[in-house]
């Protein structure tokens, strides 16, 4: 049967990772999952309890596509909570996890064959859902000294329709400060370059505070999800703020492309938003596990990296022992029996020389993948 070019994409690295990872503790091995960027911990107690409530009273059907009104209030509360912003609830459309919401905005904001810019190394998936779209993905190799975060002069010389940018980063963890971001937004209005950011690690923070592009301008698409500080990956809901003009566009997008997002996600998620004793702990445990990262990474030899402010990754260059990180992946996997991310998932271009390691995990996996880590790279005499 024939088929589409769109449908062409790269794979998505890491998940391939993780099928030789659960192929190997099939085989009986123990297996330490620093590749995967997801939580260890489950949904909240508070939102699998309400949903346990909501399947015994309501069919959960269809909700509107915009998502639940109580759901689009809460998240507009959150804003004013933790940025001090006022956001109008009708503004909120819920998604089908943050992926859906990249589908939706995309789809809104550019026309087939524009140009989108995203800085590298960043999510892969923004590069393969443009590409599935007919609209062309711009890399913009990031360096060191900007902590691998775009700024204004690397997109000066760009003709972008749009620009993506993620803060806290994925795979770094760097965040944008206000100052950095606003100079962002602002170059990007005055080329008439639509602004998209992506806050789904908004929460999980270490080094100051996140800042959201609603602190700076009404006019930019602002995702984010449940799935990381709310732990619940799995769940796949999230939301989107668009301008108001914008709102109709989305929503018929969304009626034609999803419906709605899935109504019982819908119900955990507004109970997960009162949970912030469970959530707090959460951070806790990321936050040791950063500071283990950050002590005992080095000592395994990777110690070219950009100490994270958010999220839960460490970005390290590991050029001194390989040109083929995916090559690397694979060894430290079979040898070592730790699953890590190669950076070519994240930066095309550089990502040979570079791992992503993840410490979404508990403090104890963290610590033996470690120690693995180590011995490893002490018995590989690099």
């Amino acid at each position: 049967m024939r088929s589409s070019s769109r449908g062409l994409v790269d794979p998505f690295i890491v998940m391939d990772v993780m099928e030789a990872a659960r192929a190997a503790e099939a085989a009986g091995r123990h297996i330490i999952h620093m590749e995967v960027g997801q939580p260890g911990t489950p949904a909240p107690r508070g939102a699998r309890d309400a949903l346990a409530g909501a399947m015994s009273e309501d069919a959960l059907g269809y909700t509107v596509a915009l998502g639940l009104p109580a759901l689009r209030s809460r998240i507009a509360q959150l804003y004013l909570d933790w940025y001090g912003v006022t956001v109008d609830p009708g503004r909120i459309i819920v998604t089908p996890g943050s992926s859906g919401a990249f589908l939706l905005a995309f789809t809104a904001l550019f026309d087939a064959g524009e140009r989108v810019g995203l800085g590298e190394p960043g999510y892969p998936s923004y590069r393969q859902i443009l590409k599935a779209l007919d609209l062309l993905p711009v890399g913009i190799q990031t360096s060191a000294k900007n902590r691998l975060q775009p700024v204004p002069s690397d997109i000066e010389a760009l003709d972008l329709a749009g620009l993506i940018v993620a803060s806290p980063a994925n795979p770094s963890g760097t965040m944008l400060d206000k100052a950095a971001l606003g100079a962002l937004i602002s170059s990007c209005q005055a080329r008439g370059t639509a602004f998209v950011s992506d806050e789904i690690y908004h929460g999980i923070q270490y080094e100051g505070r996140a800042v959201s592009a609603l602190e700076i301008s009404d006019d930019v698409y602002v995702v984010n999800s449940f799935s990381k500080y709310f732990s619940m990956t799995g769940w796949r809901v999230g939301w989107m703020v668009v301008p108001e003009d914008h709102v109709r566009t989305v929503e018929r997008l969304t009626q034609n492309m999803f419906i709605c997002a899935p109504h019982a996600a819908q119900v955990a998620a507004l109970a997960a938003m009162e949970c912030e004793a469970e959530l707090s702990a959460n951070m806790a445990v990321y936050t040791e596990n950063r500071r283990l990262m950050l002590s005992e990474l080095p000592k395994a030899g990777f110690d070219k990296i950009a100490p994270p402010d958010g999220a839960f990754y460490v970005y390290a260059d590991v050029s001194d022992y390989t040109d083929d990180s995916r090559a690397f992946a694979a060894e430290i996997l079979d040898h070592a029996g730790v699953a890590v991310t190669p950076g070519l998932d994240f930066d095309p271009a550089r990502g040979a020389t570079t791992l992503r390691f993840s410490y979404a995990r508990a403090t104890a996996d963290i610590k033996e993948g470690l120690a693995r880590l180590q011995s490893f790279t002490a018995s590989r005499g690099a």
